[in-house]
């Protein structure tokens, strides 16, 4: 029986098969469409590529050609998200851990420590903290702005590296205005990935590393390793570099600057030479299975995304913890509620560990200002100042590195367990001082359970610290901002 035969016999069959075609006909053309859409918006995107000029720190300026990784990118000014233990919200970490002020008793920190937030505040949260200092003191040199801005490419390819370091924080100031972004990453003329500030390339050069021999994958986190890494001010100049060229481990940094015989600053109360560990995110994350399986920085922190059939890097670089579709379960098929049970349960366990090497370490610095006090020499101090400074250094490399120890939970519980038995060892020879000295045991240390204890006893005045930053931001950062104004009117535009 022929088609038309049965549809004589069954009417219905003729209004299927016509239904269906226009079914078919109408996801033909739209699938037609979704192609010439995607064509023409890729010759629209070409056409209307604009030229950029080499240093162009202006977010905005790239965002022109841009505009989807832009928009995205000004999500950084989002500060509402808050996991267990990161996020994007302002944490006072000497409010959290009191002991901190202690440990850093005599250096900056001890005045004030945050959490840094998303990438767009960087300009506004390095000029506010109060270690950058104020009308009375501003004592940083600018290699402190060397992570902050585009302008810090700019700036140094005008002045050279060298002479950019040798300035003064404060002199820098009213250059330095845009925020991290586009051309600290990115060829202007390519939109190739590449390295913009000089420690990262010394530092692999050292290494014997070129830096034009690296893959594509590699290079996705080293535009991170410009910054999210350890780094130290070489003396008398503040020159940036990376001690690198022994390995990105703990105990290699260590021994790298022990044969420097270098140190950040002397205590106040223990009189130990202190290390200050700066971020290294990229360190702990290399001896970490995500590194050693090839995940990269941005995969985890800036997954890629798909908008009108375009498919491009999301640029709200976040804790994936925010954003757990499409970063961990591009290869993780767990829930996201098992995900996050996982990551917290390292997190909780790495900072259970972490507070022990705190309460040690803080108690060994109470413990030596005593012993200096009841007239311990250098000789018998000289064992326990170098125990402090490693044991220290051990802690602040993991502590210091964002995370909470995820990046690699198991070399960070096995770096921060040596910073335990570092500590408690430093007060056992401590011990042996007092015996000898005659002093009564258990010592008595002070009472610096809160950060306003603490701070008081170590003699800061916050009060006058304070004051002093509000006169900073009413006199000389509206003068730097003015500036900035007039200058940034002057940058040619495309």
């Amino acid at each position: 029986m022929s088609i038309q035969e049965r549809i004589q016999k069954k009417p219905w069959l003729g209004w299927l098969l016509f239904f269906v075609t226009v079914i078919i006909v109408f996801l033909i053309g739209l699938f037609s469409a979704s192609i010439v859409e995607r064509r023409g918006e890729s010759v629209a995107k070409l056409l209307a590529v604009k030229d950029i000029a080499e240093w162009e720190p202006r977010n905005e300026v790239w965002g022109e050609n841009y505009p989807r990784e832009y928009e995205s990118y000004l999500k950084t000014l989002d500060t509402n998200f808050m996991s267990k233990y990161c996020g994007s919200t302002m944490i006072n970490y000497l409010d959290e851990y009191p002991n901190l002020v202690i440990m850093w008793s005599g250096y900056s920190f001890s005045k004030e420590y945050n959490q840094g937030r998303g990438h767009a505040h960087a300009i506004n949260d390095e000029r506010m903290t109060l270690r950058t200092g104020g009308v009375m003191e501003s004592p940083q040199p600018a290699t402190c702005w060397s992570c902050k801005s585009t302008d810090v490419p700019r700036m140094m390819a005008k002045l050279g590296a060298e002479n950019f370091y040798k300035e003064k924080w404060i002199n820098m100031g009213p250059e330095i205005v845009n925020p991290i972004g586009c051309q600290d990453c990115h060829d202007p003329k390519t939109m190739n990935l590449r390295i913009t500030r000089p420690a990262l390339l010394e530092a692999l050069g050292r290494l014997g590393k070129k830096i034009e021999n690296v893959t594509h994958n590699e290079m996705r986190s080293l535009v991170c390793a410009q910054c999210h890494v350890e780094y130290y001010f070489k003396k008398p100049d503040s020159y940036l570099a990376f001690p690198w060229d022994k390995g990105f481990s703990a105990d290699s940094m260590e021994s790298y600057y022990d044969e420097l015989h270098f140190y950040d600053w002397v205590h106040k109360l223990s009189k130990a030479p202190m290390l200050k560990a700066q971020h290294p995110d990229y360190e702990l994350y290399m001896t970490g299975v995500h590194a050693q399986r090839g995940v990269s920085c941005p995969d985890c922190h800036m997954p890629y995304k798909v908008e009108g059939g375009i498919k491009f890097t999301d640029h709200h670089i976040q804790s994936p913890l925010n954003n757990v579709s499409n970063s961990c379960q591009v290869c993780h098929r767990e829930s996201e509620e098992q995900l996050l049970k996982d990551v917290y349960e390292r997190q909780d366990k790495v900072l259970e560990i972490r507070q022990m090497a705190e309460e040690s370490i803080t108690a060994a610095h109470l413990e030596s200002e005593v012993a200096w006090k009841s007239g311990a020499t250098e000789e018998m101090m000289k064992p326990v100042l170098d125990l402090l400074r490693s044991a220290q250094w051990r802690w602040d490399w993991v502590a210091a590195a964002n995370s909470v120890g995820f990046h690699s939970p198991v070399e960070a519980l096995r770096v921060l367990g040596t910073s335990i038995q570092r500590a408690e060892k430093a007060r056992g020879i401590l011990q042996l001082i007092f015996y000898k000295l005659n002093v009564a045991l258990p010592v008595k240390i002070p009472d610096v359970s809160t950060k306003d204890k603490a701070q008081k006893y170590i003699g800061l005045d916050m009060q006058v610290l304070r004051k002093d930053k509000e006169e900073f931001i009413k006199t000389i950062l509206i003068e730097w901002d003015k500036k900035a104004k007039a200058r940034q009117g002057t940058l040619k535009k495309y």
